[in-house]
C-alpha cells in the first residue's frame, strides 16, 4: 500500500530552528517545502527600499497593502537542493536574512491585509499535500486540519546564539546582545498582535529543543511523522 502524503504544520518562535527540521523533514521525504517565514521577509524588504518603513521601524500599513499587487515572491530550487526566494525575479535569499529585514518583519507581519495575502499563497502551495510548510501560523490558520502540526520552542538565549552563529556563518556581521534583543521583541510581537498571533494549536505537539543536537531533533521529527503515518493506516 502507497503511503498516503499528509500536511505537515511546523510552528515556533524566530530562530528555534524549524526552518532547517522542516528543510531536512521535506528531502527525506521528498516533500514539497515551504519558508513562509521567507514571504514575510520579503514583502518587508519591499517595504524597507521602497520607504514604506519609517526610521524609527513604523511600518505604513495602508501603503504596504496598496502595494501587494505590485510584490511578486516565489521559490528557486538551486542544484544543490537549498531553496532560494525570489522578489519580483531577484533572488534576496541572502539579504532577507540580513539583521535589519529581522528588526522590521514582524510589524510588517502583523499588518492584517499581508497576512490575509500571503495566507492565501501559502494555501495554494499545499493543495496537494506532500508539504511541509513552517511559519507561525500554519497550524492554526493556514492549514487547520493538517495532520501532523508541531510547535518549536526553545529558550531567547538559545535561540539568539544559534542565529548568531547562522549569521557568521553566513559572513553576515552579528551582536549577540543585538541578536537577543531583536529574538525578545519578535517575539513580544508575535504572542501580541491581534491578527493570527503566534500560539501553539491545541492538537500540535511541542518540541523544545534548547538541548537537542541537530540529528536528535531530526530523528525526533521522524519518528513523530512515522507515528503520524502508522495513525492514519489504522
Amino acid at each position: 500500500m502507497d503511503t498516503p502524503k499528509i500536511t505537515i504544520a511546523i510552528d515556533g518562535y524566530s530562530s528555534s530552528g524549524k526552518s532547517s527540521m522542516a528543510k531536512t523533514l521535506a528531502k527525506a521525504l521528498g516533500y514539497d517545502y515551504v519558508d513562509t517565514g521567507a514571504m514575510y521577509r520579503a514583502v518587508t524588504l519591499y517595504a524597507m527600499r521602497h520607504s514604506l518603513i519609517d526610521a524609527e521601524g513604523v511600518a505604513d500599513s495602508q501603503a504596504i497593502a496598496e502595494a501587494l499587487p505590485k510584490i511578486g515572491i516565489a521559490f528557486r530550487r538551486e542544484a544543490d537542493g537549498s531553496q532560494h526566494t525570489l522578489l519580483n525575479g531577484e533572488d534576496v535569499e541572502e539579504t532577507i536574512r540580513h539583521l535589519d529585514v529581522s528588526n522590521n518583519v514582524s510589524a510588517v507581519a502583523a499588518i492584517p491585509a499581508v497576512r490575509h495575502d500571503l495566507v492565501k499563497k501559502q494555501q495554494a502551495f499545499g493543495t496537494g499535500k506532500g508539504i511541509v510548510m513552517d511559519g507561525r501560523d500554519i497550524g492554526t490558520t493556514v492549514f487547520p486540519d493538517a495532520e501532523m502540526k508541531i510547535f518549536v520552542t526553545a529558550s531567547p538565549q538559545t535561540r539568539a546564539q544559534r542565529r548568531v552563529a547562522e549569521l557568521i556563518e553566513k559572513g553576515i556581521p552579528a551582536s549577540y546582545e543585538e541578536v537577543l534583543a531583536n529574538v525578545v521583541h519578535r517575539d513580544h510581537i508575535d504572542e501580541t498582535r491581534a491578527e493570527s498571533p503566534l500560539r501553539r494549536a491545541d492538537d500540535a505537539i511541542t518540541l523544545d529543543n534548547s538541548t537537542m543536537t541537530v540529528d536528535e531533533q531530526n530523528r525526533w521529527l521522524l519518528d513523530r511523522y512515522e507515528e503520524c503515518i502508522a495513525k492514519s493506516n489504522r
